[in-house]
């Protein structure tokens, strides 16, 4: 086994659990971080690196001449620009026996548009407009939230504005979209999901510290009351294998704000916490089965504090 994390960039928890998971299934395994950056930081923590070209068209012989060479089995994709390129190669790439950990193209176009899954016919979800006429005036909102329909936009978000400021912001994003701003919790939800698109377990966990979009302090819900319904979304969105869902907790009433088909910056904990995505996919694509492999979930509260550590080579 040869699991290529792809797009590894700086992200050394997600390598080391991934590495963790690989050495349960075969302690021989080799886990090969991939980047198009060589002074990535995974590349000290990795069994092999490759510098690797764009994931983009033109580089599509290229690459899988190189993931034949370089003996790959397994490739995880981590950033939403590469999800649709890798998912475009899943058969072709299986043909060669290579297996793509990703969902099915059309559910992540889905989720990767933010005006698209908003207007799915899933509950819970935040209606959301590509302006401010119409239906969200209508709706009497009065304050709003602006960002841009595609990508993760965290640092060009408008958040709680009055209508005139949110139209001001919309007027400085290349594809805005708008909300009804609600106040309550955020929470993420690391999930997993079969192949049939089966949640097989999913723990809530809040971001209570966030640093250049990153969190650094993040502690789970334990047998959260609404899991239910999330549970719910999930399938419907017709998702597999890792995924992050976003959402706010106003009262007793759940608004989902999107879904990442993927595995998020602070999923290790969902990890910890007993949602094991890693393992369970890699497991999937041997034949394992699935429903067999127990999910215990943590009945108690766990904090993850993420702080630079230096290490020795």
């Amino acid at each position: 086994m040869n699991v290529l994390l792809s797009s590894a960039s700086n992200k050394v928890p997600l390598l080391l659990a991934l590495k963790d998971a690989v050495k349960r299934i075969s302690p021989s395994g080799v886990v090969t971080a991939g980047d198009i950056n060589e002074k990535v930081l995974t590349r000290y923590f990795c069994d092999e690196f490759w510098c690797m070209p764009p994931t983009v068209e033109a580089n599509v012989d290229h690459i899988i001449a190189e993931l034949k060479q370089r003996k790959i089995t397994h490739i995880f994709p981590t950033r939403d620009g590469e999800l649709l390129f890798w998912a475009a190669l899943k058969e072709r790439l299986s043909a060669a026996n290579i297996v793509v950990i990703v969902s099915e193209h059309h559910a992540i176009e889905r989720c990767l548009d933010k005006l698209a899954f908003a207007q799915l016919d899933v509950p819970s979800i935040i209606p959301t407009f590509c302006e401010l006429n119409g239906e969200l005036k209508q709706s009497k909102t009065k304050r709003y939230v602006v960002k841009e329909r595609f990508g993760a936009g965290s640092k060009s978000i408008g958040v709680n504005l009055n209508i005139d400021d949110a139209a001001a912001h919309g007027k400085t994003l290349s594809s805005p979209i708008y909300q009804p701003f609600i106040s309550g919790q955020e929470i993420s939800v690391d999930a997993w999901l079969t192949r049939e698109n089966v949640v097989k377990a999913a723990v809530c966990r809040v971001r209570e510290l966030v640093i250049n979009g990153e969190s650094q302090v993040t502690y789970t819900l334990p047998q959260f009351p609404l899991l239910p319904i999330i549970n719910d979304v999930l399938s419907a969105l017709k998702l597999s294998g890792p995924v992050v869902l976003q959402a706010i907790v106003s009262g007793q009433h759940l608004h989902i704000i999107e879904c990442n088909s993927r595995f998020g910056g602070a999923s290790t904990l969902g990890i910890k916490a007993g949602v094991d995505s890693l393992y369970w996919s890699l497991c999937e694509s041997l034949g394992h089965n699935i429903d067999q492999i127990p999910a215990i979930l943590s009945k108690e509260k766990l904090t993850q504090i993420r702080a630079a550590t230096d290490y020795y080579l």
